[in-house]
């Protein structure tokens, strides 16, 4: 079966672009002004995982930009209307390529020839320095007072709202290509992509109707997503969940809530599925999908802001 091998780009509406720049920046990441919509970028790496714009009475997932082989692309585009997904017209803000079809939950999703972005190997994972047995005995934690920005690696995954999580799994799966990586009955699924890819690409949970309940971004240490917390708290963003740890996909998170209800997560040592790997895939208690140590819960955490006031 053709599958995507990446999400090669998401695009958000909100209300103000300035608070939308203010809370990217101070997450770390690299914002453009570009034209009437602002761009993120991470440090040090061409590729633009966003777009943002401005104007919008709420925030609004526009549309995700799908990235597939240019040799894959007509057998894709064959099994998603075998699914029954409609095409879709292009926004007008969008780039050209590929083609445009409408997720079960009326998102539209262009899937065009990109390279890929999705990691191809797991992700870095940094250690403070060793201590004894041939190295400087010194202390192990690095030193607050020289403590540097943190800033994101890659875009990791998304978490999309769906009002059917198993209707989306059959589009994303049997359609787009994507393989089940871990579930929790109908309330929440995790799919990779069999090129190779954290252990989710794109992950569902149940809601009302669509919606982006986060974007996760990986970052290189523990120390990077406590830093990470504390960063954010600074610049008035203190809101959130963590620093905790996930049982499905394995990561340390830190869940920083965004000007508009929903969050951004950094993310570090996620489970990597290497290229035609099978990983075993299973139905978890829904005491396993979210987490297995770390602060309660927040009461508002899966509010899906995008269709709740």
């Amino acid at each position: 079966m053709a599958s995507i091998h990446s999400v090669d780009e998401f695009a958000i509406g909100v209300p103000d672009l300035m608070d939308a720049e203010r809370f990217y920046d101070a997450f770390g990441l690299q914002v453009r002004r570009e034209g009437d919509a602002l761009g993120l970028y991470t440090v040090g790496h061409p590729h633009r995982w966003g777009r943002v714009y401005g104007g919008l009475p709420c925030k609004k997932l526009m549309w995700l930009t799908l990235g597939a082989y240019e040799e894959e692309l007509a057998e894709i585009r064959r099994q998603v209307k075998s699914v029954g997904a409609s095409e879709s017209v292009p926004p007008p803000q969008a780039d050209a390529g590929g083609f445009w079809i409408r997720s079960p939950d009326g998102v539209p999703m262009q899937v065009r020839p990109a390279q890929k972005c999705s990691p191809s190997s797991p992700a870095p994972r940094e250690f403070t320095p060793a201590t004894g047995m041939g190295h400087a005995l010194v202390g192990r934690s690095p030193a607050r007072s020289k403590v540097q920005k943190v800033n994101p690696l890659y875009l990791s995954h998304l978490l999309l709202f769906t009002a059917d999580v198993d209707q989306a799994m059959d589009f994303f799966c049997s359609g787009l290509g994507l393989r089940l990586s871990d579930r929790s009955g109908s309330s929440i699924a995790f799919l990779h992509s069999p090129h190779g890819s954290d252990h989710h690409l794109i992950a569902l949970a149940k809601s009302s109707g669509p919606g982006l309940h986060h974007t996760s971004w990986c970052v290189p240490s523990i120390d990077a997503v406590g830093l990470g917390m504390e960063q954010m708290s600074d610049a008035g963003y203190g809101e959130g969940w963590g620093v905790g740890r996930h049982v499905l996909g394995s990561n340390y998170f830190r869940y920083v809530k965004d000007p508009w209800g929903s969050f951004a997560e950094y993310s570090y040592d996620i489970d990597y599925i290497p290229a035609g790997a099978q990983w075993p895939a299973a139905d978890h208690p829904g005491a396993d999908s979210l987490y297995v140590w770390g602060p309660a819960v927040p009461a508002d955490f899966i509010r899906n802001t995008e269709i709740e006031v």
